[in-house]
């Protein structure tokens, strides 16, 4: 019973790190892991802190307690991974599959493939050239925003396959996008190149971490949240120095 009971408490913090590291809520974190703890009726408390997992464990009737920790892991954003984990603790809150099971669907979800790079790819270039028309951008604006991300977004896939820190990635591909996004000025193209230089690199921007980060500070995880506002801050600032860069390079004398 004590071996279960480390092995369900491993499995819960592992599980949490991976919800944490696929770009969840603190809250939906600890709602999906308080969720499983009570069907295995474990009293236990979590710390979620930035890059890791502290899950405590106390036993009523021996009056002992043991904490485990799990750093959280380097993957990217994923919306499946985090649709699918969080279906697992309601499979198991509603009693369709027991802890062997659960640890077989949590391994299947966590060594899924991320969805194809080239559907990714075309479908941010898209959005990205529909943000450009969003904000009053004309044909050939929206056409130089597609080729800018598709292209930069093409360069942060391969940097980040190579393993190249985050910050000089977003820094290289929003400076190789804001290049290309100079086109209407240079070619003379179209009659709103200011748009199209603008939104050409607005695939970079970290909206995920900025919105999960205002989610943990009104749920009073400030810890994460200020961990969270200042990455996405960093990458911000990243983004800009490349942008600048590129505006340079090409004498737009914007500054």
């Amino acid at each position: 019973m004590v071996d279960q009971t480390k092995s369900i408490c491993l499995f819960l913090a592992d599980y949490a790190s991976w919800l944490y590291g696929c770009g969840a809520t603190c809250t939906r974190i600890k709602k999906n892991v308080d969720r499983m703890a009570k069907v295995w009726k474990l009293n236990i408390e979590m710390t979620i802190l930035p890059g890791s997992i502290h899950l405590a464990h106390s036993d009523p009737a021996t009056g002992q307690s043991s904490v485990y920790f799990k750093k959280t892991p380097d993957t990217g954003i994923s919306f499946y991974k985090n649709t699918q984990l969080s279906k697992l603790s309601w499979a198991v809150s509603d009693g369709q599959i027991q802890f062997e099971e659960a640890q077989t669907e949590f391994a299947r979800i966590i060594s899924a493939p991320f969805t194809n790079k080239c559907v990714v790819l075309f479908l941010a270039s898209l959005a990205n050239m529909s943000f450009c028309r969003l904000f009053g951008g004309d044909l050939l604006a929206m056409v130089i925003v597609f080729v800018a991300t598709l292209l930069g977004f093409r360069l942060k896939q391969v940097l980040l396959e190579e393993h190249v820190d985050v910050k000089l990635v977003f820094m290289v591909c929003a400076f190789f996008s804001a290049v290309i996004g100079t086109a209407g000025y240079v070619f003379g193209l179209g009659d709103k190149p200011d748009v199209a230089l603008g939104t050409s690199v607005l695939y970079l921007i970290p909206g995920i971490p900025y919105i999960n980060s205002l989610s943990d500070l009104i749920q009073g995880q400030y810890l994460v949240s200020f961990s969270r506002f200042m990455n996405s801050m960093i990458l911000t600032f990243c983004l800009s120095v490349g942008l600048a860069g590129g505006i340079l390079l090409m004498n737009l004398k914007m500054f």
